[in-house]
Order: structure tokens, then sequence, then C-alpha cells
């Protein structure tokens, strides 16, 4: 799947737009064979008002398309574990996390 060009919804009075937005990460990557993984895949967006929100497509019967808006902190726990294709660096996408050596 590729990342919607145009995924638009209004949440608490606020609009989220995958045309207005950032694609910061996602986990849509070949691995041989397609896409896809288990039917669905999911990107990760950043506003230019700076807030997050991820996209789901799916290509599963009964199921719908989705957007979700997150906290910065549900941010970063996908773009560090779940979501492994970086489109921003994680200083581009986290600017004001200071990260620390271990």
């Amino acid at each position: 799947m590729r990342p919607p060009n145009d995924f638009t919804k209004i949440i608490d009075r606020k609009r989220y737009s995958t045309k207005t937005a950032t694609l910061i990460a996602h986990d849509a990557y070949w691995d041989g064979h397609n896409f896809e993984r288990h039917g669905c895949n999911t990107w990760l967006y950043k506003t230019p008002k700076g807030a997050f929100f991820t996209v789901t497509l799916t290509q599963w019967q009964g199921e719908q398309d989705t957007l979700e808006p997150i906290d910065e902190d549900q941010a970063i726990d996908l773009y560090e574990k779940t979501l492994t294709e970086h489109e921003v660096t994680y200083k581009g996408a986290f600017p004001d996390v200071q990260v620390v050596d271990a």
C-alpha cells in the first residue's frame, strides 16, 4: 500500500490531513512479495502545528481505514518500535526530545 494522498478527518474540532502533514514513519516496506503487513499498514504524521496522528489502511473486509490523533509519547513509541521505515530523522520528528547515551 502507498501512503494516503488526501485522508482528512475532523476530531474534536481539529482537522487532521495527510495533505498538509509531514509523513514521519510507516511500516510499508517491500518484503520481496508485498508491502502489506497482515493486511494493513500504518503511517505516522505530524501536522504543521506539531500534533501527531496515525492513518491505518486495511484490506480486510468489514474493517475501515482509520485516522487517529495520538500524543507525542505514543508517536515516539511507534517511531522507535513498530514503524521501522523512517522518512524523517529522530531529531527532525521530535526536536524537543533529549536523547541520552545508554
